[in-house]
């Protein structure tokens, strides 16, 4: 028996760039967590749940009021405490610091350094992988996504997330983790969760350090 698969893997993008639909499809991928006979729950986790109010769409690690901070990170630290308790599993991780970072700037006009997260993330194997589409493909992610949307109207403004996007670019180059930018305008998720598989597996992040 070889070692075991355990990638852990962070998508960062803004809405509409597919992130958790590559996420379930990574957590079932034969190539990132192995082979199976029949389905299991293995981790998939999200700063983007709206854990800390009990209303639909409220509010959570990403968008918490100033008055919540010291819950958000204290739920961060744990994470991350987490992580290196288990260290030998896969971890597939839908929206985490990055995209806090860009909402609590652009709402509260605070910044919040995560440079102590991604040290403690790095040496346990932890790539980051950012989805992102080109400005115009916007629209036609939209037309889908309202199919099945709970909550439309969060998608009218698509310059939100063009912005969005461009401040969440400047914080992935400057990360720490190993970086793979995807570019998902042509909404193929199949091909883009290839494209991930290759990239961990060139990188050596299919395996515990």
């Amino acid at each position: 028996m070889g070692t075991k698969l355990c990638p852990k893997i962070i998508l960062e993008g803004t809405r509409l760039t597919l992130k958790t639909e590559m996420a379930f499809a990574l957590n079932e991928h034969e190539r990132i967590v192995g082979p199976r006979k029949y389905r299991y729950h293995s981790p998939l986790i999200s700063a983007e749940w709206c854990a800390l109010t009990n209303v639909p769409w409220g509010r959570g690690l990403i968008n918490f009021n100033p008055d919540e901070e010291s819950r958000a990170m204290e739920a961060y630290r744990t994470w991350v405490r987490l992580f290196e308790l288990l260290p030998y599993y896969s971890w597939i991780v839908d929206r985490f610091h990055l995209s806090t970072q860009v909402y609590q700037l652009a709402a509260h006009r605070k910044h919040y350094d995560f440079r102590w997260l991604e040290e403690r993330l790095r040496p346990l194997g932890f790539h980051l992988v950012f989805s992102h589409r080109s400005p115009e493909s916007f629209a036609s992610a939209r037309e889908e996504r309202l199919k099945v949307s709970g909550n439309p109207a969060q998608y009218d403004d698509l310059d939100v997330f063009v912005r969005e996007q461009d401040r969440l670019r400047g914080l992935v180059n400057e990360s720490i983790l190993p970086v793979l930018h995807l570019d998902i305008s042509d909404n193929d998720v199949p091909a883009a969760v290839g494209r991930i598989a290759d990239w961990m597996e060139e990188t050596g992040g299919l395996r515990a350090p």
